[in-house]
């Protein structure tokens, strides 16, 4: 198998990063794209503490990721091998997890927030794309999942949206930007503006790689 076309897709908590990579991921079928997701490499921590541990923890440091078993699960993907990883459930007790299967494809995608700070692997990125949202909107969409999906109190995401979140993207993801092969501004709430921003992308996607 000739070398993937990997992509490497960064952006902040409540960026819109999961809505651009489920409009992407249309355009492709399972055998041609692969996603790598930097959220399934945290240290299984959580379970040790007790809820007050948990709340003030701060999961937005890169040390917070098991960085070498990301890593080394993209070389064996970039080798043609097939990787089998357990889903992370963020503490949801209520989450059975799976057991995800990544299988090597001629496109590989690689998101997180901390992808470009990991140094080995923002080295195997062919395309580099950073999305990003006014602090506003990103926090509006921070507090209707993490309240409604994850079970946290308002008061909790609040703290963790001033003293971890913001802090580590400007520290972490934010001096990366300009380094970028595109710069994308997710601020609309309109499914269509970002369809045809994926869709752009995806078509010049298949010409450069899959035909």
């Amino acid at each position: 198998m000739n070398k993937p076309f990997v992509i490497g897709i960064a952006g902040g908590s409540g960026s819109g990063k999961t809505f651009f990579l489920k409009c992407f991921l249309e355009y492709f079928t399972d055998a041609e794209v692969c996603l790598v997701s930097q959220d399934d490499y945290y240290f299984p921590v959580a379970h040790t503490m007790t809820k007050e541990e948990n709340t003030l923890y701060n999961f937005d440091l890169p040390s917070t990721i098991d960085h070498l078993n990301f890593e080394a699960d993209i070389t064996k993907l970039l080798n043609g091998e097939t990787v089998l990883k357990r889903e992370y459930t963020f503490n949801n007790p209520d989450i059975v997890p799976k057991i995800l299967k990544m299988k090597p494809a001629p496109i590989i995608i690689i998101e997180g927030l901390f992808i470009l700070h990991f140094k080995k692997i923002a080295a195997t990125l062919d395309l580099k794309i950073f999305i990003e949202a006014d602090d506003g909107i990103a926090l509006q969409r921070r507090l209707k999942r993490d309240l409604t999906e994850r079970g946290y109190s308002h008061d909790d995401v609040m703290y963790r949206w001033v003293n971890h979140v913001v802090p580590a993207y400007n520290k972490y993801l934010l001096p990366y930007k300009e380094e970028c092969d595109q710069v994308i501004t997710n601020n609309s709430h309109e499914a269509e503006d970002i369809i045809c921003v994926t869709e752009a992308i995806s078509k010049e996607l298949r010409k450069k790689v899959l035909i």
